[in-house]
């Protein structure tokens, strides 16, 4: 181990600014999303396979340049309006994901997660809190899938996370012997989506204060249903399904 033995002069950096090499013949806008591609570390407008680099404080035009001829300076950290497609007033401290350099969606499917909203400004615009090097992603490590009609899980559901988008879907679990872990969320928006988790005829869903009864449903209640409402399930017990984690109000059918 080498200490020092004299002052050291280093560079330091202040505030939320970061910068990054730009891809070759690429234009990146300002108020672009910036994607860092994961084999090169350079940025590129944002595509669904990078990580979120921040918001392009300004023009960083390369369309003639090789890799690295240029640098984009970015903004990594703050509060942005954006538009997100259905964002109503409810929507708040939700994740939010973008799918390219300009557009934004509350579904992680297809997307790379950017942040949270904060402040309903009109229908579908909201301020959107961001921090690269702070924020993660909830929904990080999961294989996340939409679901807009009735679906019945196998086993290689396990480990994944299902966003229901339409009313009155029956998401079906398979019998307790397919020991299986799911999440399952209500993507709609406040009061217009009730999700239904259905165990086969034989097993019930137990969990906090939910004693269960066979072949009777878990269900999110629409009329006080939030978008990012979820359960967490866990197959193996010998009666049923397990709740291992629930937000929302959620009711065994009666």
């Amino acid at each position: 181990m080498t200490t020092l033995a004299s002052d050291t002069i280093r560079a330091y950096e202040l505030g939320n600014r970061n910068e990054f090499p730009v891809i070759a013949a690429d234009i990146i806008y300002q108020g672009a999303v910036g994607g860092i591609v994961k084999s090169s570390g350079h940025i590129r407008p944002l595509t669904s396979a990078d990580r979120f680099g921040g918001f392009a404080e300004s023009k960083a035009d390369n369309s003639a340049g090789a890799a690295a001829a240029i640098n984009c300076r970015t903004i990594k950290a703050g509060s942005v309006q954006l538009a997100v497609s259905g964002a109503v007033i409810t929507d708040v401290d939700l994740p939010i994901y973008a799918t390219d350099d300009d557009t934004f969606s509350f579904s992680p499917v297809g997307g790379v997660f950017i942040g949270f909203s904060r402040r309903f400004v009109s229908s579908g615009l909201l301020i959107v809190e961001f921090d690269v090097d702070n924020f993660m992603d909830p929904w990080a490590g999961l294989t996340c899938e939409v679901v807009a009609d009735n679906k019945t899980l196998d086993v290689q559901d396990t480990g994944k996370a299902f966003f229901v988008t339409a009313d009155a879907k029956v998401v079906t679990l398979p019998a307790t012997a397919v020991a299986i872990t799911c999440t399952i969320v209500n993507l709609g928006a406040f009061g217009t989506v009730a999700v239904n988790v259905s165990p086969v005829a034989d097993d019930k869903i137990m969990g906090p204060d939910i004693a269960g009864a066979n072949d009777k449903d878990l269900i999110n209640t629409k009329a006080t249903a939030c978008r990012g409402d979820y359960v967490r399930l866990r197959l193996g017990h010998a009666d049923g399904p397990m709740v291992d984690k629930m937000v929302g109000t959620w009711a065994t059918e009666g």
